[in-house]
């Protein structure tokens, strides 16, 4: 029996899975079958996991590990220790620059590098206040396995290896105590939710073509293992659980007990979030066949209902330009719960401090860059955060633009305000610009950059590791647009999504969809923005007078290359749009613009000056303007710019 059962699921698993992989990138497979109950008095979850664990690698596994999260809420945990030390960091808000001891403060002009949900609160933590997960046993088979507890990780010892593409079924019960709301999960949070149920479970630790990703939890980043989620959740009969996963009991009634029933199931996920509280307010809305959106939120006044509503008129609004922009949302539904810290995001839902329309497009968007394509965050969280964001100022400009104004849920004091930035906006430089160009910019001037290949757990400071993962991450974006063409690069991020969804692609995988849709090799860009912190400065060199045209000087002052753009504008008002393809990239750009666009020889990217001409006298130029679109990331654009004297 049990080696008839064994084959069949790795039948059925082994089919699902060859629908997504391809040959050189495998995926594990886990289904989990969860039956926990919360004692919302006494804070403590008890439960059962039944696991069906598919090894899709061409490896033995002779140890399996989980995640428990929820053991780093507890003083002297590593993340506790971790904070309170990158605590001791002072930097310059101006600069980023390191300053050794707060005596060198001066007024405003230097803070603590704390992350500032976390600070030093864990180390204050009572023991009715800390989180933990205890595993009492686990058993394959009916036998014990070994537990050696890490911390954050759970390592088991089989008694049994798991050979390749073969499954086991794992059986082990839990207990946990939810710890009070410091970062992501927990009870009570400033908001008043009840309960943020996030990291709460024992997690299976993904086993990919690298190995065990056996990260310690110090409240950076996620990384699972695909499958199916069957969760039964115990709770008092007053509370409203919002959840991963589709509801398939909505109808169930409490028992004797005022106890109450709720079953979700999700599919082709890597994990699972809920909250509960006995106030919530559920708005729902099927707003295309086959998907519906909820909101649950804390009940509070009427412009906080207003809020709500709107967070929910807003997604069924950016939906459609979501989906042609970025790929089509897999899943059945979608959920904006109220709760955690901030905004942190799951499958197929997210934890929102607020109803602020930014956090909410960028948040949903993780469920494209993490909880579809499921990247290492560990390794690549610029892949997730940095996507996010350049995908969150897309979506928040288009729609400010063009939907913002007609939503009934918004004041007409709001609708104004709004119809004012959008005609200021008009003027400005282009949305991208904005917070992201300008957060990347300041962390390449602070002197503490690091690499965006650092390991996420391991950057010096909070401050590197968030410009990093957040905003140089966005900037590429951007930058890319400025290499291969905006068009270009949006075809290349549903290319990317379309083509990788559901395989945990890295670093290499996105620049080569972007190399096969450009035909530009961008390995080099690779090397320079990801591997190094080298920056990009180029300015105006000199001019000189050559018969009835101008010879124009570049100069590359930073140490990383870059195609150059010049914009020439003559006194009559002509213009000529001068392009210089990097030697690197081994074809030029097409052109983006309608106007007289001049294709000039290659720029080697080891010689630090150029020289190209203009087809009329100097004395007919009347501006010359490097990178006139704002997407290369310059560090100092003072010099970019030349007007010529009448």
């Amino acid at each position: 029996m049990k080696k008839k059962l064994f084959s069949s699921i790795f039948a059925i698993f082994g089919i699902a899975n060859l629908v997504h992989a391809q040959a050189d990138r495998w995926q594990q497979h886990i289904d989990y079958k969860i039956n926990v109950a919360l004692d919302v008095t006494s804070n403590i979850i008890k439960g059962t996991e039944d696991l069906v664990y598919t090894n899709n690698s061409p490896d033995t596994l002779h140890k399996v590990y989980f995640h428990m999260y929820w053991n780093a809420f507890a003083p002297n945990s590593a993340m506790d220790i971790r904070s309170r030390e990158l605590g001791k960091n002072y930097l310059s808000v101006r600069r980023g620059a390191p300053i050794t001891s707060a005596s060198t403060m001066t007024g405003q002009d230097n803070v603590q590098d704390w992350d500032r949900r976390v600070k030093d609160r864990i180390q204050n933590l009572t023991p009715n206040e800390i989180g933990y997960q205890r595993v009492s046993q686990i058993l394959i088979n009916g036998k014990a396995q070994k537990l050696v507890e890490h911390e954050t990780i759970l390592e088991v010892q089989l008694t049994n290896p798991i050979p390749p593409k073969t499954a086991a079924k794992l059986s082990l019960q839990f207990e946990a105590q939810v710890p009070v709301q410091i970062r992501r999960s927990g009870r009570n949070n400033a908001e008043g939710v009840r309960f943020s149920l996030s990291q709460w479970y024992p997690k299976m630790v993904e086993y990919d073509y690298q190995g065990w990703n056996t990260n310690a939890y110090i409240a950076r980043e996620f990384y699972g293992v695909w499958g199916n989620y069957d969760v039964t959740i115990q709770i008092n009969k007053n509370y409203t659980v919002a959840a991963t996963g589709v509801l398939q009991n909505p109808s169930a009634l409490a028992n004797a007990a005022d106890l109450k029933f709720w079953n979700f199931k999700g599919k082709n996920i890597h994990d699972f979030v809920w909250a509960a509280d006995d106030h919530f307010k559920h708005l729902s809305k099927e707003v295309r066949k086959g998907l519906t959106l909820h909101v649950y939120y804390k009940e509070k006044t009427p412009a906080e209902d207003s809020a709500w509503a709107n967070v929910l008129w807003a997604a069924e609004k950016a939906l459609p330009y979501i989906e042609k922009k970025f790929g089509a949302y897999p899943y059945p539904q979608y959920s904006f719960i109220q709760g955690g810290d901030g905004g942190m995001e799951y499958a197929m839902a997210t934890l929102l401090k607020g109803p602020g329309i930014g956090t909410v497009f960028h948040e949903w968007m993780h469920n494209w860059y993490q909880h579809v394509l499921g990247s290492n965050e560990s390794l690549y969280p610029w892949l997730d955060e940095g996507f996010a964001s350049f995908a969150e100022d897309d979506i928040s400009f288009w729609y400010e633009q063009n939907i913002a104004t007609q939503s009934p849920f918004i004041s007409e004091a709001a609708k104004k305000q709004l119809l004012a930035n959008n005609e200021k906006a008009k003027t400005y430089l282009p949305y991208i610009q904005y917070g992201n160009y300008g957060g990347y910019l300041a962390l390449a001037k602070s002197n503490i950059e690091e690499p965006m290949s650092t390991h996420s757990d391991h950057y010096n400071t909070n401050f590197a590791y968030s410009s990093a993962a957040y905003s140089k991450g966005a900037t590429l974006l951007g930058f890319l647009g400025y290499i291969i063409g905006d068009s270009l690069r949006d075809a290349t991020l549903v290319k990317y999504y379309n083509i990788w969804k559901f395989k945990h692609p890295n670093a290499n995988d996105f620049f080569r969809v972007a190399e096969k849709t450009s035909g530009i090799q961008l390995q080099w860009l690779k090397e320079y923005w990801v591997n190094s912190t080298k920056t990009i400065d180029y300015g105006l060199n000199d001019i000189q007078a050559e018969n009835n045209t101008a010879i124009i000087s570049l100069q590359r002052y930073g140490k990383m290359p870059a195609p150059i753009e010049v914009l020439i504008t003559y006194k009559d008002g002509s213009t000529e749009l001068h392009y210089i393809p990097l030697d690197l990239m081994l074809a030029p750009k097409l052109s983006e613009t309608t106007q007289n666009r001049i294709v000039h020889p290659e720029w080697k990217w080891v010689q630090p000056t150029y020289t190209f001409v203009t087809t009329k006298p100097i004395t007919a130029l009347k501006t010359i303007e490097i990178d006139p679109s704002f997407r290369m990331p310059d560090l100092n654009r003072s010099n970019n710019k030349l007007e010529i004297p009448n």
